[in-house]
């Protein structure tokens, strides 16, 4: 009879024990760092900012097709991260034909402009106007809420070979972070928690460094500043 009793809490004694040790593999070490080595920090915050679908251009504008030809377009986190606070947005107006790589919008902080590209070819069919009334959306939100403009193209398919997505886009992201660092060496303007650059990184750098970044990030030969003085409606 004890021999009966025995047997079951020694099956029950060999099963907790299974457990235990299986779950001590993936528990804390003396470092306090788990056994399973995790991915790098860096590599969490692009995966977020280079979602699945979207397609890159070099000069960190965006697209992801919505439905057949019609594609949404916009600027990505870097950029919105390079500019901050935007004063103003103008947009190629619906009905307007756009080619890859040529002006779509131009985005304006501090009286400075700065011209980006179509990361595709095709007529502009609409554009947000929650964006254009309220640049704080691209901002906060510039791969979802804070989209520009909606564009019909023909021609998706051979754009985008053009533009960068997956490993390719992250390579290419980690080349604009450590440039950004080289030409701001001299400024305290970085994030120290990743690389990430701090917001508004274009109006906390001299005209020179402004012009540079322009230049060499957003590949944008139009940076000027523009007298508000003379500006009229």
């Amino acid at each position: 009879m004890s021999m009966l009793l025995l047997l079951p809490m020694f099956t029950l004694v060999m099963i907790v024990s299974y457990f235990l040790t299986r779950t001590q593999r993936y528990m804390p070490t003396a470092t306090g760092q788990t056994s399973r080595a995790s991915a790098p920090r860096f590599l969490s915050r692009l995966e977020m900012e280079l979602p699945p679908g979207y397609f890159f251009h070099p000069c960190h504008t965006w697209a992801v097709e919505e439905s057949w030809q019609l594609i949404r377009v916009g600027i990505d986190q870097f950029a919105a991260n390079l500019f901050g606070n935007i004063a103003r947005i103008d947009i190629t107006s619906p009905n307007h034909w756009v080619r890859q790589g040529q002006k779509l919008m131009t985005i304006t902080i501090d009286g400075t402009s700065v011209e980006l590209p179509s990361p595709v070819e095709g007529k502009v069919t609409s554009l947000n106007q929650e964006a254009l009334d309220k640049p704080d959306v691209v901002t906060d939100d510039p791969l979802c809420k804070g989209w520009m403009a909606v564009i019909t193209s023909t021609s998706f398919d051979s754009d985008r070979k053009n533009l960068l997505q997956g490993a390719t886009a992250a390579s290419w992201m980690r080349n604009s972070v450590v440039l950004l660092r080289e030409i701001c060496s001299q400024s305290p303007v970085l994030a120290q928690d990743g690389g990430r650059p701090i917001t508004g990184v274009l109006k906390q750098v001299s005209p020179e460094l402004r012009k540079r970044l322009a230049k060499e990030l957003l590949q944008s030969l139009l940076v000027e500043e523009i007298q508000t003085t003379t500006q009229h409606l």
